[in-house]
């Protein structure tokens, strides 16, 4: 980092971890972003993300690797009226970055440094850094991590920002149960651009605009650049000890469920055999609080449904437990029934390897699993996603609503699934006003989708997964809403339909599902960081209404 930017990091950093704003100018020494124009054979790679779906057309994507030239960037867009959007990994579920409205695409993918930052005291992970590189530069660096998702080519800018959880979370909590500091490039009322630092310091003057991106959500504030990362009541001075260590071994699980196996009783009792579990074993510190899993019901058309499981294996009876959970999720199936994972399900691709659980590395697992999803290399894929927090185990009858859309012969994709995910432990120890992150009191979530390759096909699915999500989520309204049993949806996995009435039918806001009783906080920090609106989209948190 060089010129301006240096100026605000060392500025911050010598004034001590509560520092407060640090303003830069918007012009200054070092090089300007790459501009990406629609003639550039760059340009088609870098206006579209994971979802095919989703495209801009924007005047120009602006690649950028300093702070100071997204603080350029962002000015000369403002200075021309230009509507901005900014992209991490590409990987938005909706059209938060790439939508007909965006002229200027801020792509910060290059702003993707790990280090250790002695001064924050904590490690500094630029914005455009994939899950994967951050984890294998904590790891190979410090023998640490921070416990985010499986998928490999994810962005943190993104990632983090919106709480971002993983196959370690049960142990360590979410992400931003580990984030000390952001660094965002914001505009003020006058229109001019600056960065800010804010920590998590009860005396940073800035410390709003760190809890408004703990779970937040990206695009609302401003351009993220770098998050650092150190764990609460980390007291020790080396790096090692301030975040927390991954296993050292960890013992995976990779099952298929033939559909021939099931019918409607047994994939009932498959479904609440996972949500009963999930409900038993919660608390933090139990050897259950190392084991997360994923159950994946593929379409019927797909053959097979997945259960992947991980589990700490440096955890006394880590192989007990693992045996045990899979024998009371799949004992409503025949002796003999489960099978190898040898062909694509759910997400993954073909694991035969692990029918008999393998003791891996934790890095070797993390890219094992991380890079075996399909859908993530594949450039003509069209999803449609939604989600729902879940308190309590589902029904007898949400698992039979399950059931028959998946079974469904006027539908018959193999890749329409409902997922069900590892929630608690650790996560549900903190209040859920100590973060954005709302929901902290559920076990496991569902995410419900559907992917497909042309626009042709679009009613189909986007029909079907209402249609499945509508009927599950039918006592109230079609939506989870907030309740004994639910508890709204994950804004890192946007629902494009959440704001239609016609669709969500409850009555209750959506960011009420997102964000709880949280929002009317994140709208002041809006007003406060955001007060011109810069930065929004299709779900964005809006200023507060003028009194």
């Amino acid at each position: 980092m060089t010129g301006t930017a240096a100026a605000i990091a060392a500025t911050t950093l010598e004034a001590g971890p509560a520092a407060s704003a640090a303003t830069a100018a918007t012009t200054g020494p070092g090089p300007d972003a790459v501009s990406v124009l629609p003639g550039d054979p760059r340009y088609p790679d870098l206006v579209v993300g994971n979802n095919s779906r989703w495209v801009a057309h924007p005047e120009s994507v602006r690649l950028v690797r300093t702070t100071e030239q997204v603080v350029r960037a962002v000015q000369e867009a403002v200075d021309g009226n230009k509507r901005i959007s900014v992209r991490s990994g590409g990987h938005c579920y909706a059209d938060f970055v790439f939508n007909p409205e965006v002229r200027v695409v801020i792509d910060t993918s290059m702003l993707d440094s790990v280090a250790y930052d002695e001064k924050m005291q904590a490690f500094s992970v630029g914005a455009g850094s994939t899950l994967l590189h951050a984890y294998e530069s904590l790891f190979r660096g410090w023998g640490v991590t921070v416990p985010g998702g499986m998928c490999y080519s994810v962005g943190a800018g993104g990632h983090i920002s919106g709480g971002g959880y993983g196959m370690l979370s049960r142990r360590h909590g979410l992400t931003v149960d580990h984030l000390y500091a952001v660094e965002v490039v914001v505009v003020d009322t006058r229109g001019r651009a600056r960065s800010v630092v804010a920590t998590r310091e009860a005396d940073d003057p800035d410390r709003d605009l760190w809890w408004a991106h703990t779970g937040g959500g990206g695009g609302n504030f401003g351009v993220v650049t770098r998050y650092w990362f150190r764990s609460p009541g980390a007291t020790d001075t080396a790096p090692s000890s301030l975040l927390p260590r991954p296993p050292k071994e960890v013992l995976v699980s990779a099952l298929a469920l033939p559909w021939s196996e099931l019918d409607k009783d047994s994939f009932t009792a498959l479904v609440r055999a996972f949500g009963e579990w999930h409900e038993k074993n919660g608390a933090p510190e139990s050897t259950g609080a190392s084991l997360c899993s994923f159950l994946m019901m593929n379409h019927k058309a797909n053959g097979s449904i997945g259960l992947l499981t991980q589990i700490d294996a440096t955890v006394p009876g880590a192989e007990k437990a693992l045996d045990e959970f899979i024998a009371d999720v799949t004992a409503s199936m025949s002796d003999g029934a489960l099978r190898p994972m040898s062909a694509p399900v759910g997400e993954l691709g073909p694991l035969p390897d692990l029918f008999t659980p393998q003791r891996l590395s934790w890095l070797h697992s993390v890219k094992l699993l991380g890079t075996s999803n399909p859908t993530l290399t594949n450039p003509t894929l069209r999803g449609h996603h939604k989600s729902a927090y879940l308190r309590k185990n589902v029904t007898e009858a949400q698992a039979q609503a399950m059931y028959r859309h998946l079974t469904r012969t006027d539908h018959e994709n193999p890749q329409s699934m409902v997922v069900l995910l590892s929630y608690g432990g650790r996560i549900n120890t903190v209040r859920p006003g100590d973060t954005a992150s709302a929901q902290r009191d559920s076990v496991f979530k569902g995410l419900f989708q559907s992917f497909w390759a042309g626009s042709g096909d679009d009613a189909a699915n986007i029909g079907w997964t209402r249609d499945v999500f509508g009927e599950v989520f039918s006592a109230t309204g079609g939506y989870p809403v907030p309740g004994p049993a639910t508890d709204g949806c994950y804004i890192n996995y946007p629902d494009a339909d959440i704001t239609d009435t016609g669709v969500n039918t409850t009555g209750v806001p959506w960011y009420t599902l997102y964000y709880k009783g949280n929002y009317p906080r994140l709208q002041q920090i809006k007003a406060t960081y955001d007060p011109r609106n810069t930065f929004r989209h299709s779900q964005s948190i809006t200023l507060p209404n003028p009194t």
